[in-house]
């Protein structure tokens, strides 16, 4: 899962104030790319990019996917990836949570609170982090994404503390309040210096019974998660994690896991796409790790044994090159390839994620109540 790589507005992207968003595509004609190994799989097969050539003979199948839920944030992408459909987008506050939420909110953890607003989280550790070790209070924050955020220095709050904060914030946020996901945003440093650390912890809503993960367990299959997928499923089918700090670590972690993992799913989330660089407008950044994801890609393919099968994909967009350091409504890639995947073959434009999560259960004898597997397309 490349977090936010998406490959253009969706039909509906007006609705959502997301007119023109391509991250894929503005990223490339803005700043250029030179990224050979997505290129031979079929990236610039994906639509017509002039700065991304078609392959005349991609070494993979290639396709586009419509997100069928409403919205455009992490779970609902890869909850429908996972074959569960949303009726309605998960709330948003974008003038920050009511009294209805925070009086109970700061009585329950006998702290006030800073901040109750949207903002960049860097921003916001900048703007108050040393209001808040003076105080002790810790800093509430939301985003265009539904999302109630809790950063906290740590030899302020201590992790347990800021862990046991986010826990309440979840017991709270139910009915009208039900954000997608409660994170703990932990930093360190010094006023003028502050760093968020790798001790980032997400507790989202408990998915419906029955998706993918429920049933590949089901089936006996057993399924790793590298990155924040065990947060985003609270760790429902899945028997191992792996936390990462960054793209690179993401990347090593896959590798090493593939090294031991027999048989089962892989699933992986490189956040740093989204977290570093799509919501901080910074171009050069996503295109940089775009290239260095390419450079992987044949070390990846390597390790491939005859019977894997590989997808690349995302879960929205989120283009550094517009005004907004939000989220995008955009198609995501899809790109299969294997040993045994056909070379050549044109997914088309698929009507949701759903597809990949059949898919994917289809290969393990399995089935999800949403989707169109394209497994016989492919082998």
């Amino acid at each position: 899962m490349l977090d936010s790589l998406g490959v253009g507005e969706m039909s509906d992207a007006a609705a959502y104030g997301d007119a023109g968003s391509d991250t894929l595509g503005n990223i490339a004609r803005k700043r250029g790319l030179r990224v050979p190994n997505l290129l031979n799989l079929g990236l610039g097969n994906l639509k017509r990019m002039p700065e991304l050539p078609a392959s005349k003979s991609p070494e993979g199948a290639y396709g586009r996917c419509a997100l069928a839920s409403p919205g455009k944030d992490t779970t609902t992408g890869h909850w429908e990836m996972a074959g569960i459909h949303l009726d309605k987008p998960f709330p948003l506050f974008p003038h920050g949570f009511p009294p209805e939420v925070m009086s109970p909110f700061e009585e329950r953890i006998g702290r006030a609170t800073l901040g109750n607003k949207a903002a960049s989280g860097t921003e916001i550790i900048r703007e108050l982090g040393e209001e808040h070790m003076r105080t002790g209070s810790p800093i509430v924050y939301t985003s265009a994404d539904s999302v109630f955020q809790v950063a906290a220095h740590e030899d302020v709050i201590p992790l347990w503390e800021l862990y046991r904060i986010c826990e309440i914030a979840r017991e709270i946020l139910r009915g009208p309040y039900e954000v997608g996901r409660v994170i703990a945003r932990p930093f360190e440093g010094e006023p003028g210096d502050f760093k968020r650390t790798a001790n980032r912890h997400d507790y989202a809503v408990p998915p419906p019974r029955g998706m993918l993960l429920d049933r590949l367990e089901e089936a006996g299959v057993k399924t790793h998660s590298v990155g924040k997928i065990f947060d985003v499923f609270l760790g429902r089918g899945i028997e191992d994690q792996l936390r990462t700090v960054n793209n690179r670590d993401g990347m090593q972690k896959t590798l090493d896991d593939m090294a031991h993992f027999e048989r089962g799913l892989i699933w992986t989330n490189l956040v740093d796409f989204d977290q570093q660089y799509g919501h901080r407008n910074d171009v050069e950044g996503y295109g940089r790790a775009i290239e260095e994801f390419d450079a992987w890609i044949p070390k990846f393919r390597t390790e491939l044994r005859d019977g894997d099968l590989a997808i690349l994909t995302a879960d929205h967009g989120c283009d550094p090159t517009t005004p907004s350091t939000d989220h995008s409504r955009e198609y995501t890639p899809l790109l299969v390839f294997g040993p045994r995947v056909r070379q050549g073959v044109d997914l088309g434009l698929r009507a949701t994620l759903s597809d990949i999560g059949q898919t994917v259960a289809a290969s393990f004898g399995a089935a999800i109540s949403r989707g169109e597997s394209f497994l016989n397309a492919i082998l």
